[in-house]
């Protein structure tokens, strides 16, 4: 967005701001890690441009917690970063507005997948193929992350079945489109888990992006899964120079959802038209590792910088995202048998 543009915005935003406020408006971002860069990129200039108090708070998921939080009496969030499987059944429960996106700068302003009836797309990540190219100076695929015979050493994978089940099946040949038609059958997570015990003796498990930087840069593990604005902020900032595979990555957007009867209606949408607007929601990739949705996010940024966006045109079009329908609806049974699974000797 031009400059002139953007202080229009500012103007637009500042000029109608001249109301009684019930409360600060509070925005609830995902994990503990996400107060500070929101902080910078987002919260700081939108209450210098706007006068709008606004506190900040985390939260770390769950489709219970969320719903047993939005239903009490004295819940005091507004605005809340979901992932797919969250805002879908909190948008299907009714706790959550439905966002009227002629507010805050139509549909077309944003990528489709930053799109739905009650949120629109905060921040985009993908999980990785991830590697020390001063250990490994090849680009890896997922079939050479299986290969422990010709490039041996400890693999990193997370702690739980989303995406390992996904990344097996691409190693063992399925193609990534194809992914989630042969999950949705027996035999296809037979042969998920089948290939997963090929490397369960050299796996590494990792429950946080934290863990998965600090596996792989102690030299823990030769290559890993990842969040890729976890390893982009390593490689950037840090003494490894770590690679990321973005062909067959896996991605996903999470959402700002205002939560439903928020006294602060009107504000939370300012927010998000303000958290819209190209030039200041490009800034997030510098900070934070992760894209924003709105169209033109990258545009201002250096090409290397550009190169590590999960929303350039190369990444999304090597990348395949993650099904949060599927998982809504078998989440609770693949993680039983991925807990037995990882059980047994």
């Amino acid at each position: 967005m031009p400059a002139r543009m953007l202080l229009a915005a500012v103007a637009l935003l500042a000029a109608s701001t001249s109301f009684a406020v019930a409360r600060d408006l509070t925005v609830v971002s995902s994990g503990p890690d996400s107060i500070d860069p929101l902080r910078k990129v987002f919260v700081q200039a939108f209450t210098g441009a706007t006068a709008i108090a606004v506190r900040q708070d985390s939260w770390d998921g769950g489709i219970e917690t969320l719903e047993s939080r939005l239903k009490t009496p004295d819940n005091a969030w507004d605005l809340v970063e979901l992932r797919p499987a969250e805002l879908a059944a909190a948008c299907a429960d009714g706790l959550l507005e439905k966002l009227d996106f002629s507010a805050i700068g139509g549909k077309d302003h944003y990528l489709a997948q930053g799109v739905s009836d009650c949120g629109v797309g905060a921040a985009a990540s993908n999980i990785v193929l991830a590697w020390d190219r001063d250990k490994f100076p090849a680009t890896p695929t997922w079939a050479d992350f299986w290969d422990i015979a010709k490039y041996p050493g400890k693999r990193g994978l997370s702690h739980g079945p989303r995406g390992n089940l996904e990344i097996a099946l691409i190693a063992d040949g399925v193609a990534p489109g194809d992914v989630y038609k042969v999950l949705g059958s027996a035999d296809g997570v037979d042969r998920a888990f089948h290939k997963l015990d090929q490397l369960k003796p050299y796996l590494v498990w990792w429950e946080t992006g934290a863990d998965a930087e600090r596996i792989l840069s102690s030299g823990d593990v030769l290559m890993t899964s990842a969040p890729s604005d976890r390893i982009a902020i390593a490689a950037r900032n840090g003494p490894r120079n770590f690679g990321m595979q973005w062909t067959a990555s896996f991605g996903e957007v999470q959402s700002w959802a205002i939560v439903k009867g928020s006294p602060n209606l009107r504000q939370a949408i300012q927010f998000l038209y303000f958290a819209g607007t190209p030039a200041i929601e490009g800034r997030l990739l510098d900070v934070a590792g992760a894209s924003g949705l709105a169209k033109g996010a990258n545009d201002l940024l250096p090409p290397e910088l550009a190169a590590t966006s999960p929303t350039s045109a190369a990444n999304l079009a090597a990348a395949t995202r993650f099904d949060g329908g599927f998982w809504r609806d078998n989440q609770a049974k693949l993680g039983q048998r991925f807990d037995a699974w990882l059980a047994q000797h």
